[in-house]
């Protein structure tokens, strides 16, 4: 059987794309979608990624948001104290043992983010 080798991208509606493609620019390290063949999209890295539908009940994260972007962080108090100090809440969710540490922010559209810091052995 053929399997999918990974995400290729993440499309979603935007009430103004270019001012919510800016604002992952500056707060998250997202490059923005090149304009043209020479550009350079944002290069992830590479790693388990979780693909992880949720009962339509949930409250992991807000019920009038289909989905939530769960992006890894390397120091996460670090990105945290960015964040907030560029104006940005986060929302600390502590930690699972053998997982990592998450917190969850929000962007200017209201799309829930997680952030996650994992588990180091």
């Amino acid at each position: 059987m053929q399997k999918v080798l990974g995400i290729g991208g993440f499309f979603f509606r935007a009430k103004d794309p270019a001012a919510l493609a800016r604002w992952y620019r500056d707060h998250l390290g997202i490059d923005p979608v090149p304009e043209d063949s020479g550009g350079t999209p944002w290069i992830a890295q590479g790693g388990a990624m979780v693909f992880a539908p949720f009962s339509a009940d949930t409250d992991y994260f807000a019920a009038d948001k289909s989905f939530m972007m769960n992006f890894k962080v390397a120091d996460l108090d670090a990105f945290c104290a960015q964040l907030e100090q560029a104006g940005v809440a986060t929302r600390s969710l502590g930690e699972v043992p053998g997982i990592g540490r998450f917190a969850h922010l929000n962007d200017p559209e209201g799309n829930a983010i997680e952030l996650w810091e994992p588990h180091q052995d």
